[in-house]
C-alpha cells in the first residue's frame, strides 16, 4: 500500500458548529498521510479549534459562508462531521456539493443529501445504518436485514461509492462489493465515523479511486481499530483509533 501514497496538496475538510467531530476527521487525515489538511469552520469556533491541532489548518468563514478560496485550493473535500442542521449548514453543504473536486459526505452531510437530493459520480457516501435509512426512506431495521441491498440502493441513487458502516462494513460501487473484515466492536463509540471519513478523504487526495481509497480506507481503519483493542475493547475511543493509524499504515 505504500507505494500507492503520494503526498495530498491540499485536503479542505468544511465543518461548522460541533468542533470535534471536524477536528477528528482532520487529525485522521494528517496521520493517514494527507501532507496538508484545512479545516473550516464557523468563525467563532477557529481559535479554538486551532489550539486543540496545531498542525492542521484552520479558518473560519461566516454566515453565510464564503468557502471560494478554500474549494479552489483543494485537491480532495470532505463534508458532514459536526456541520450541523443550520442554515449555515445548508448554504455550506450546497457550496462544497457544486464544487468539481472529489467528495467524502458523512453524518449531517448526508442528512442534507437525504433532504435536499443530489447525485455525483465521485463523491463517496459513508452512512451508518439510521443514515442509510434517512436516505432510503426505510428503518434502520429495514437496512440491517439486507445490507448488500442497501448499499447497492444508495450507491445506483446517489452515484459514487457507498460505504454501509458497521459489522462487516460494505462498499458498494453499484457494480462491485467488498466486505471489510478489519475492525472490532470497540469502535462503535461516537467519532469512529468521523475518523473513516478522514482516511478516506486522505486517500483520495494520495491518487486512490474512489472504490479503492473507500475499500482501503475501510479496512485501514478497522486495522488501526484492532491495533488499538489490544488494550482491550471496552472503553475505546475513536482518538484510540487515530493513534494507531500511522503504525496501521506503515506495517
Amino acid at each position: 500500500m505504500r507505494r500507492r501514497l503520494h503526498i495530498v496538496r491540499r485536503c479542505e475538510l468544511a465543518r461548522l458548529y460541533q468542533r470535534q467531530p471536524a477536528l477528528m476527521s482532520a487529525r485522521a487525515a494528517a496521520r493517514a498521510g494527507a501532507g496538508l489538511v484545512s479545516l473550516v469552520t464557523h468563525e467563532t469556533h477557529a481559535a479554538m479549534v486551532v489550539m486543540a491541532c496545531l498542525e492542521v489548518m484552520v479558518h473560519g468563514a461566516g454566515a453565510p459562508p464564503q468557502l471560494g478560496r478554500f474549494l479552489d485550493r483543494a485537491t480532495v473535500l470532505a463534508a458532514g462531521p459536526g456541520l450541523g442542521q443550520e442554515a449555515w449548514g445548508r448554504k455550506l453543504f450546497e457550496s462544497v456539493c457544486r464544487a468539481p473536486k472529489p467528495i467524502v459526505l458523512d453524518a449531517d452531510g448526508l442528512n442534507w443529501l437525504a433532504r435536499l437530493g443530489g447525485h455525483r459520480d465521485d463523491w463517496i457516501l459513508t452512512p451508518h445504518p439510521a443514515e442509510a435509512g434517512r436516505l432510503l426512506g426505510v428503518s434502520t431495521a429495514t437496512v440491517q436485514e439486507d445490507r448488500f441491498a442497501v448499499a447497492r440502493a444508495i450507491a445506483e441513487r446517489f452515484g459514487g461509492v457507498c460505504v454501509l458502516k458497521g459489522p462487516g462494513t460494505v462498499v458498494d460501487n453499484g457494480t462491485d462489493t467488498v466486505v471489510v473484515t478489519t475492525g472490532n466492536p470497540g469502535m462503535a463509540s461516537g467519532g469512529s465515523g468521523d475518523v473513516l471519513t478522514g482516511v478516506i478523504a486522505a486517500l483520495l487526495g494520495q491518487g486512490l479511486a474512489a472504490f479503492d481509497a473507500a475499500t482501503i480506507g475501510a479496512c485501514w481503519h478497522g486495522y488501526a481499530g484492532d491495533l488499538a483493542a489490544a488494550d482491550g475493547e471496552r472503553g475505546m475511543l475513536a482518538t484510540d483509533v487515530i493513534e494507531h493509524l500511522r503504525r496501521a499504515g506503515n506495517p
